[in-house]
């Protein structure tokens, strides 16, 4: 029960470590990228080097979750996923007709386990509609321009790597100290890699994953500073042209808002290394200009193709824009879903945090490394927000097809 209890916790890391939730420090804008107009903000360290695989602390007790409620699907947002695991959800795998608003689906987060009677094909569509990356990425792979063959580390919750969006994808993994947990799957990973490089989800649906599972109940940044020297050591293996370009973390293992209590120097120094190593770290950390320039927003549902018309933010809520954020599509989505083996779904999310958007602009990184192998990490960074568009309340909003004209350009 314990383990229940704390992988329960586990998924409301979703907004908080990265989530819709997260609240948003009042810094000073940047005009430019922030790989060329600032030093690094994590420095060597001065100290003994910390040894690749340092043992985190032990688990801290936890708390039994509130006691559920009824998800109101009368209401604007409600999240009615079917989850029957779940100890800490009402299981309500229908809704009959009279008990939800039709016209509110697509602000709902619903996976495809509940059933809304009467609107069934509606929610399909909604369902089927999410999959689109959008902001023209499609017409990228179209071109051939997936991602191609370029490596990419994903370091996030426990998952199953045979979900059809991405099993034939998944090279190596490594687990942190993850163990035996209620399910052999999580809720948050499969989605993170499915936006990265699902087969009808994803940006980057020709990168291959290496992937690192993290223990995130136990608050401890010690594992995902682990996780971190192990893709370095990995990346060490592999021949110049094969080498991981990119990290992709889902989480805030540093930083004022962080919610991971312990070691969060491990990250800093781990950070670093990567850096030293080539690698290219994305994650949802405040504090470091370096990773944590991404900021979740969301497409147009009736225009999703055009980035200008893009928003930075969440649908029905107000939002604080900064120039210093890459803003990318992480509401109105539909990603992977699994919880255990040989069971396969996907969940509709009418709100989606930083989770979704990290991953997002991963794979478009990934794509402009296919077209360019030799594109520097900074360069690469730097056209990111050069390219980007101005979208409906100011925001950078990440412009897929001309950061790829733009990579195009440099072959010239």
């Amino acid at each position: 029960m314990k383990k229940l209890l704390a992988l329960s916790l586990a998924l409301l890391l979703l907004t908080t470590a990265c989530g819709s939730g997260t609240p948003v420090p009042e810094l000073a804008p940047i005009t430019a990228s922030p790989a060329m107009t600032s030093p690094i903000t994590t420095t060597a360290p001065t100290t003994t080097a910390t040894p690749a695989m340092v043992p985190p602390t032990t688990m801290p007790a936890t708390e039994a979750p509130p006691e559920p409620t009824l998800p109101d699907a009368t209401q604007r947002y409600a999240d009615i996923r079917y989850i029957a695991w779940r100890p800490d959800r009402v299981k309500k795998p229908v809704y009959e007709a009279g008990e939800f608003n039709p016209e509110f689906i697509h602000t709902f987060t619903f996976n495809d386990s509940v059933i809304l009677q009467g609107s069934e094909a509606l929610q399909a569509e909604v369902l089927e509609a999410g999959k689109n990356p959008g902001l023209g990425v499609r017409s990228l792979h179209a071109q051939g321009i997936t991602g191609a063959g370029i490596r990419v580390a994903v370091l996030d919750q426990h998952f199953l790597p045979d979900h059809p969006e991405y099993e034939d994808r998944i090279i190596k993994v490594f687990d942190s100290g993850v163990g035996e947990t209620a399910t052999p799957s999580s809720m948050h990973a499969p989605s993170v890699i499915g936006v990265l490089a699902g087969e009808t989800t994803g940006t980057a649906p020709g990168a291959l994953v290496y992937f690192a599972a993290v223990p995130v109940w136990l608050e401890d940044s010690a594992y995902y500073a682990n996780s971190l020297y192990w893709v370095i050591e990995e990346n060490a293996k592999l021949p110049t042209h094969d080498k991981i370009r990119i990290v992709s973390v889902s989480a805030a293992p540093s930083g004022e808002y962080s919610p991971f209590t312990r070691n969060q120097d491990m990250w800093d120094e781990a950070i670093w290394a990567a850096q030293e190593a080539g690698l290219l770290v994305l994650d949802c950390s405040n504090s470091n200009a370096q990773t944590g320039f991404i900021d979740a927003g969301y497409y147009d549902r009736d225009d999703p193709e055009s980035p200008a018309k893009g928003t930075a933010g969440f649908p029905g809520r107000s939002a604080t824009v900064l120039e210093r954020y890459l803003y990318a599509p992480a509401s109105l989505r539909t990603f992977a879903e699994q919880y255990t083996e040989g069971e396969y779904g996907y969940q509709y999310w009418s709100r989606g945090g930083n989770s979704w958007a990290v991953p997002y602009v991963a794979g478009v990184l990934a794509m402009g490394f296919q077209v360019n192998p030799d594109l520097g990490n900074d360069a690469a960074t730097a056209l990111l927000f050069e390219t980007a568009a101005t979208g409906t309340n100011g925001g950078n909003i990440v412009d897929p097809v001309a950061f790829i004209a733009a990579v195009q350009a440099t072959l010239e």
